[in-house]
């Protein structure tokens, strides 16, 4: 087993960049923010202004935390960018994005979102998966929301396309404080060897 490291410096969070949502995942976006810094860790996220993305940053300022937006020069330029953060890298792609704030941060942890929201926090489990790095990563399960998508996984499990092992990759959990404790705790599996080979 690989175990993480017992404290972050900085925890990436993915979301929705969607405002026309449920008030409740605001609360929670808002409420998240505020315990990262109470915890002492500097945020990483999209460096946008809308949606759950501008409402983490935003407590996280408010709360005198770090705050490092990553953002492509194409979001800058229609005007999402979010103006008052520590420091806000602006970087040619979508991929780039993803490699700076995967570089940046120590967890990964997702709230309720969309296509990006997934993509994101699935790429960031695969890299776990293939031993590109060894950093705990989670799903905020508001309302529920991610109860299907945990359902799935057990389902792709059960059916052999997700091993047991790597299922644990990727934590799920209703409440934000004791997420952030297993993913501080969490023992991540050596998967050098996961290939099946003949």
């Amino acid at each position: 087993m690989r175990s993480t490291m017992k404290r972050f410096r900085r925890v990436a969070v993915y979301c929705a960049s969607s405002s026309d949502i449920d008030p409740a995942y605001v609360e929670a976006a808002r409420d998240f923010g505020t315990l990262l810094v109470e915890r002492g860790y500097g945020l990483v996220f999209g460096g946008g202004r809308v949606g759950l993305m501008g409402v983490v940053a935003d407590a996280v300022v408010a709360a005198g935390g770090e705050t490092i937006g990553v953002i492509p020069h194409k979001l800058r330029d229609l005007e999402v960018a979010h103006r008052g953060l520590t420091e806000l890298l602006v970087v040619d792609s979508m991929h780039a994005r993803k490699t700076v704030m995967a570089s940046m941060s120590d967890a990964f942890v997702a709230l309720p979102g969309g296509f990006g929201t997934l993509d994101e926090i699935f790429e960031v489990t695969t890299w776990n998966q293939l031993g590109y790095h060894s950093k705990p990563a989670g799903l905020l399960n508001v309302n529920g929301y991610f109860d299907a998508l945990a359902k799935f996984i057990t389902h792709a499990a059960d059916e052999g396309f997700v091993r047991p092992v790597h299922r644990e990759l990727l934590l799920v959990d209703s409440d934000p404080r004791r997420l952030l404790d297993r993913l501080e705790v969490a023992e991540l599996p050596d998967l050098k060897k996961w290939i099946d080979r003949p």
